[in-house]
């Protein structure tokens, strides 16, 4: 995972991007998309030593709460 470190911190800004679009904080999109805010913080900041992973399900359900194209998470 390392070698992806930078798409991983690009991944979490653009998740963040959206979820401060949409006017959410980090605890009403946690509570919609159904998980912790603890993850989500990691999930939006990747910025520690280790890296936090998330699944292609949550990714979808992000996306879909969003309602944005998943494909938006990962445009440049």
């Amino acid at each position: 995972m390392e070698a992806y470190r930078e798409q991983f911190r690009l991944l979490g800004l653009r998740i963040a991007f959206y979820r401060k679009k949409a006017g959410w904080t980090q605890e009403e999109f946690s509570d919609r998309v159904g998980c912790s805010i603890g993850f989500l913080s990691r999930i939006e900041a990747n910025n520690g030593k280790k890296l936090a992973g998330v699944s292609l399900p949550m990714l979808f359900r992000m996306a879909e709460v969003l309602e944005i194209p998943v494909s938006k998470l990962f445009e440049e």
